[in-house]
């Protein structure tokens, strides 16, 4: 992997089964770590203090994606701290299991829920962050998204069609801060984290099967992507990459 020294990068829902695995990975290459949380402060300041570091200072902060004033002060205290951001991550995400037919379980309480969280909160993270971001005219946002944007299949309708948004927000926001800042999706298959491992097992054998490369994906892979593109892929922006082992492919 590309070194990715004196870089600073935050993480949202950096405490989390793909979020923790991007932060090492990150830290790993170099880079200072913000672990972004919202409730999991415990979680997210154990993360901080067991990454990998030769020089760099890693840290937990509190990033509730649905407070835009909380995000304000997070960007804050990010500049006071460093003196800059170079990457931003959005990995956090708001779900809940319902079948696509039970319209009625779909209630609107959730539907605000996931939507806040998963399109609002991360157009809210950007533009708390654009400042920081565009200071070295070489700023990064990665969001977390999903296949689910794609195939349409995912825990519930409006998750899907939350990732559909997400991936075209991406596209507006490349064009809108070009060129200081590129705005790329990974839109993840199913990833094996302690979160998938509670599904039903003869749902996973079907959906690995049903997967060309007869695998489901590693969090460590989702956090490799985010360096290719942080420190090699840097003609990409607005691009929605696929990370998903050709399960778009069936």
């Amino acid at each position: 992997m590309q070194r990715l020294d004196g870089k600073v990068a935050l993480v949202t829902g950096g405490a989390g089964g793909i979020g923790s695995a991007i932060c090492t990975t990150l830290a790993a290459c170099g880079a200072n770590v913000v672990v972004g949380y919202h409730t999991s402060a415990a979680a997210a300041e154990q993360l901080a203090k067991s990454l990998p570091s030769v020089k760099q200072q890693h840290i937990a902060l509190r990033a509730p994606v649905t407070d835009s004033a909380g995000l304000h002060e997070l960007a804050l205290a990010i500049d006071r701290i460093y003196g800059r951001c170079d990457i931003l991550v959005n990995s956090h995400g708001a779900t809940k299991f319902i079948a696509h037919h039970d319209l009625d379980a779909l209630d609107d309480a959730l539907i605000d829920t996931i939507l806040s969280t998963n399109v609002r909160g991360s157009f809210a993270t950007v533009r708390a962050l654009r400042g920081l971001l565009a200071r070295h005219d070489d700023g990064l946002v990665v969001n977390i998204s999903s296949i689910s944007a794609q195939l349409a299949l995912g825990s519930n309708v409006m998750y899907c069609a939350s990732k559909a948004a997400l991936d075209n927000m991406t596209r507006s926001l490349a064009r809108a801060l070009a060129p200081k800042i590129r705005v790329v999706s990974l839109s993840p298959g199913l990833v094996k984290t302690e979160f998938t491992n509670r599904f039903d097992p003869a749902w996973l054998e079907r959906y690995v099967a049903a997967t060309p490369l007869q695998r489901a994906i590693l969090p460590e892979e989702i956090g490799e992507a985010v360096v290719a593109i942080a420190s090699m892929l840097k003609a990409a922006t607005g691009i929605v990459i696929p990370i998903d082992g050709g399960r778009t492919l069936t």
